[in-house]
């Protein structure tokens, strides 16, 4: 129960977590700062700025296709 409490209590902003998460999309994160964001990072950030950044990514091919078929 403690180790969950540790991992949630991480101390990142958001915004570091969606710098992080869009790095590992493009695979531009070396290691050295992966590993730093591994004891920084919330889990639960890093889940849903996956999920954000999925959809945003999805949207804008969907948007790139409808605009090259018109």
């Amino acid at each position: 129960m403690d180790d969950l409490r540790d991992i949630t209590a991480r101390k990142a902003s958001f915004f570091q977590t969606i710098k992080a998460v869009g790095a590992s999309f493009f695979g531009v994160r070396g290691s050295r700062a992966h590993q730093a964001d591994m004891a920084r990072l919330n889990p639960i950030h890093v889940i849903i700025a996956g999920v954000v950044l999925a959809a945003v990514f999805v949207l804008t091919l969907l948007t790139i296709v409808r605009m090259v078929l018109r």
